[in-house]
């Protein structure tokens, strides 16, 4: 609910049509039903076993013959054939939805310019502008303080900056112009680029001017027109099924690897290592010392070295330029990697989840929404907490990106078996009696020693 209504905020009140918002909404709640179909069936399997518990039927049950295993088998071929459904609606249902949701909401981002604009950052969506403001505020969020418009049509950089301490966004329905009312700020405009001659640039290099009020028109033509269902990006990891991601992490591993051979090949060819391949048919010349250096006076030797560092020097600061690229670059193929051992993993939460609750609700012997209710939440939110661990350490190739999906799992799956097992053997989560007679007997045999 929490993401629906999040959703909903970003667009209702800015003039968009209800049937679009109503749309928009409804991806939206698609692409959150995969994660709470397992909270859910952790929560209801605590709830009703709990219940039986609580209400000593669990009691009647087993005085009858029915182990634990056999009373919950139903429940647990339900909860196999909804994890069945989790990964039908995870490989078809959910790109499809985040696909729409997020091409629908950057669409009506463009029919709405200041729905593009977010607060802290550098806003680059304005073709020919960087905008950046401190907070975003009003009805319509339409007043902005601590503004700063960098104007970037003349092609040199920032020529224009305008800063402002507050700012008023109006724009008319269908005009190509969004207007911004500045009030008290500065004004500073270069008017030489560098393709100008020395002279000209100092006789007027640029202007600074102080406002109390500036209107300023920023061109929205490209945004207006917009077809608010076009697909504009389709490749991201959540948009694709299980076979997409396989192929496009294909390709992606298959263009780093290419791009890390074409820089290793070049980096050698830099530093000529071609031409240290031996030649077995060559004659050696038994003038040359071994030591290379040793063969040139003082002033060569100087002039070795110093190229030699300015060579190492040069190259370095190539490869220090390519870090990003190829970090980016990898962090994109993790991210597809990720995405598809994910999506197997979650796929079996639901399994995972009940054989935690079921035995839970068990050993509790609790029903209702009190105590479950913060159990649920509890294992769920650290199930989660795990998934986003194991994700963000695969990204930055900490861990391998299989083991960052199953991470969450591997770690939740010892402890369903462990409480499967004591709740059959109706014991309870821990016994604080056995932990001190055991603490106990190791006072007394130290106690004894002395």
């Amino acid at each position: 609910m929490q993401g629906v209504w999040l959703g909903f905020d970003e667009i209702s009140g800015k003039g968009i049509e209800l049937n679009f918002i109503l749309k928009f909404i409804g991806y939206l709640t698609l692409t959150v039903v995969p994660m709470a179909m397992p909270i859910g069936i952790l929560l209801s399997s605590i709830m009703a076993v709990g219940n039986f518990a609580e209400n000593y039927e669990f009691a009647a049950i087993k005085s009858a013959g029915i182990s634990l295993r056999r009373f919950i088998a139903p429940i647990m071929f339900l909860t196999i054939f909804l994890s069945g459904i989790n990964f039908m609606f995870l490989n078809y249902v959910y790109p499809h939805a985040v696909l729409k949701q997020k091409n629908m909401f950057s669409n009506i981002k463009k029919k709405q310019p200041a729905l593009a604009l977010v607060a802290g950052s550098f806003n680059t969506d304005i073709p020919g502008y960087v905008i950046k403001f401190d907070e975003k505020y009003g009805e319509d969020q339409n007043f902005l303080k601590n503004v700063q418009i960098s104007d970037l049509s003349s092609n040199y950089g920032k020529t224009k900056v305008i800063t402002a301490r507050e700012a008023e966004i109006t724009s008319e329905e269908g005009s190509r112009y969004m207007t911004f009312i500045l009030k008290d700020g500065n004004y500073y405009e270069e008017h030489t680029n560098k393709r100008d001659l020395k002279k000209k640039r100092l006789k007027m290099p640029s202007s600074k001017a102080t406002f109390e009020k500036y209107t300023i028109n920023i061109d929205i033509s490209s945004f207006s027109n917009k077809d608010i269902d076009k697909i504009n990006v389709d490749k991201h990891q959540q948009m694709l099924s299980l076979k997409q991601l396989l192929h496009e992490s294909d390709t992606t591993k298959l263009k780093f690897n290419n791009n890390l051979a074409i820089r290793s090949n070049n980096l050698r060819a830099s530093f000529r290592g071609n031409e240290l391949r031996p030649y077995p048919d060559s004659i050696p010349n038994q003038k040359l010392n071994p030591d290379i250096l040793e063969n040139f006076n003082l002033m060569q030797k100087i002039g070795v070295i110093s190229n030699a560092q300015q060579h190492n020097k040069r190259e370095l600061e190539n490869l220090e330029r390519k870090v990003s690229v190829f970090k980016r670059e990898r962090k994109i193929l993790n991210l597809y990697d990720y995405e598809y051992h994910y999506r197997l993993a979650f796929s079996l939460a639901c399994l995972v989840l009940f054989f935690i609750g079921a035995p839970l609700g068990s050993i509790i012997r609790k029903g209702g929404f009190g105590l479950p209710m913060v159990l649920a939440i509890v294992i769920f939110v650290t199930y989660f907490f795990i998934s986003s661990f194991g994700r963000n350490l695969s990204e930055e190739s900490a861990i391998s990106a299989a083991l960052g999906g199953w991470l969450s799992t591997l770690i939740l799956l010892p402890f369903g078996i462990l409480l499967t097992r004591r709740a059959a053997k109706d014991m309870g989560i821990f016994n604080i009696d056995t932990f001190f007679d055991n603490l106990k007997k190791i006072f007394n045999k130290v106690s004894f020693k002395k």
